[in-house]
């Protein structure tokens, strides 16, 4: 059983703290993603249970074992980097097995272990080939086999798709999803794409400023963010945000309408509280072309101010509340700017935070 577990975990760069005493147990063969924005200390706490990075306060634990003072050889991890590491004056084969030779095992061994690899990955075409002669997901593919032979307890992935191009990213999720369903090793990524962390995680840590921020399902992070900045960084489009203050039992926007405080925040908001009113573009719909919900619906017209047809669906962009927001239409049809359309907002599914905290208002 190989589980990870961070406790109190912090790194310091002289008087600069990149990451804030975390806390996160990872369970022997889940798939973990670490995300957030730039510098918020994800990579930074990839690489210190890597041990590429010295640990200034904390534990980390692989498989129940505290692994601070061990080097990155001794942990039994295996880390595939963003700009693959392969050896440029090597084979496929000869990138795949450099590991196992420097371990000094036996031929026939390092020749099963690298033919499983090569196997797995759909690379045996490849094996007399140098890096030069591969494309970027065939070269990614190599980095994850060479990653794998080793047999290692835990797979560390740094941002791997983000030199590929968005059809060859999407290709690489599937492989990387693939890739767990069949090896079933404990798998922790670190991504500042959302789309990756939706996709691929069991349990996605969302980080800002060296903090853990929320940990959960994907769907439990988009469903019930506990504040703002995580409504705004999972989901795509972000969750709208249109300001408001608590009047007379219902949400009182800065353009004069008013709107019933959703189910979920009744009873827990108070007279005057100023909020911010939260929704997805899939909770604007116009009618003619949502998804029948059940709940508590509210009716707006609204006139649409720009659209982007994505086939089976079109963001509107239109003025509610005062702010620009984005709706959703299914079964779409031309829209032009300009035109009033009547929109059902599902009030079930709205949100309310704290305009000076930033926290969800829930029961």
């Amino acid at each position: 059983m190989t589980e990870v577990t961070l406790s109190n975990v912090v790194k310091k760069y002289g008087a600069h703290q990149a990451v804030h005493g975390i806390d996160l147990d990872i369970a022997d063969g889940e798939f973990v993603v670490l995300v957030g924005p730039s510098g918020c200390g994800k990579s930074t706490t990839l690489r210190m249970i890597a041990g590429l990075e010295d640990i200034t306060g904390g534990e980390v634990s692989i498989g129940g074992r505290v692994v601070n003072d061990l080097p990155p050889r001794e942990r039994n991890i295996s880390m595939v980097f963003q700009n693959y590491a392969l050896y440029p004056h090597m084979t496929v084969r000869e990138n795949l097995g450099f590991s196992l030779h420097i371990a000094k095992q036996e031929p026939a061994q390092i020749k099963t272990a690298v033919d499983q690899a090569a196997g797995i990955l759909g690379l045996d075409e490849l094996m007399d080939r140098k890096p030069a002669e591969l494309s970027g997901g065939q070269r990614q593919r190599v980095a994850m086999g060479r990653a794998i032979v080793r047999s290692p307890d835990v797979f560390l992935f740094d941002e791997p798709l983000s030199n590929l191009d968005a059809k060859l990213r999407t290709q690489m999720r599937a492989e990387i999803k693939k890739l767990h369903q069949k090896i079933g090793n404990t798998i922790i990524y670190v991504t500042h794409d959302q789309v990756e962390a939706m996709t691929l995680a069991d349990r996605i840590v969302l980080m800002r400023d060296g903090h853990i921020v929320q940990v959960g399902t994907p769907l439990e992070l988009f469903n019930t963010p506990v504040d703002t900045f995580v409504a705004t960084f999972i989901g795509s489009p972000p969750m709208n945000l249109v300001d408001g203050t608590v009047r007379g039992g219902n949400i009182q926007l800065t353009d004069g309408q008013s709107l019933p405080v959703p189910v979920g925040a009744r009873g827990l908001v108070r007279e005057g509280q100023d909020v911010q009113f939260g929704f997805r573009a899939d909770n604007l719909m116009p009618l003619g072309h949502a998804v029948d919900e059940v709940g508590e619906i509210h009716q707006v017209d609204l006139t649409i101010t720009l659209t982007e047809p994505l086939g089976t669906e079109t963001i509107l962009f239109t003025t509610f509340g005062g702010i620009e927001v984005q709706a959703k239409m299914f079964n779409p049809r031309p829209v032009r700017p300009g035109e009033q359309m009547t929109f059902r907002l599902v009030l079930d599914k709205c949100h309310v935070f704290d305009a000076a905290s930033g926290t969800a208002i829930r029961s």
